[in-house]
């Protein structure tokens, strides 16, 4: 769907990695990297991101960083449209809002990193019907055509046993 409207793998790739998750930060080269592209590709769509005022920059060092601006007017809108495009958004409202009494969910793997994937990895935190989540993450699955991998937690046990190893966003509190 999005790749009707932006043409450029690059500008879409660039979307997803700073609207998915408004904490990540990166660099040229890391970019170039992650996506396989010439700096030179990177740069032009990082400049024009930066002129029309979607990305903060910082310099560290010798390297600029790049953020989401999130206090842009269509910063929320941009976003939302990432995460329709992901299929997150199916998640959160077929699965997480249906289940009942989860006190958090946060997003974790390539999604929280800002990179697009065919697995979405959640998190949920408190007390929840598994065998009902699973009917709800089948039914999300078939509609958004990518697979949802969870884990639960109580809230005694996330406290104690937080994934420190791995990124995670929050994406959704009681």
């Amino acid at each position: 769907m999005l790749e009707a409207l932006i043409s450029s793998k690059t500008r879409i790739n660039l979307l997803l990695k700073f609207f998915l998750n408004p904490e990540t930060t990166s660099y040229l080269r890391e970019l170039a990297t992650e996506f396989n592209e010439s700096t030179n590709a990177i740069r032009i769509e990082l400049n024009r991101f930066e002129s029309a005022g979607l990305l903060d920059t910082a310099v560290n060092k010798n390297k600029k960083i790049f953020k989401a601006n999130t206090g842009h007017p269509l910063y929320n809108d941009i976003r939302n449209i990432i995460l329709k495009f992901t299929g997150i958004n199916q998640v959160l409202e077929n699965v997480i809002k249906k289940l009942g009494n989860p006190e958090k969910v946060f997003l974790t793997g390539d999604f929280a990193k800002g990179m697009n994937t065919d697995i979405i990895d959640i998190i949920i935190v408190g007390d929840v019907n598994e065998d009902y989540l699973i009917k709800l993450i089948r039914k999300a699955e078939e509609q958004i055509d990518k697979r949802i991998r969870y884990l639960v937690y109580t809230p005694h046990r996330f406290e104690t046993h937080k994934p420190l190893n791995q990124k995670v966003m929050l994406l959704w509190s009681a």
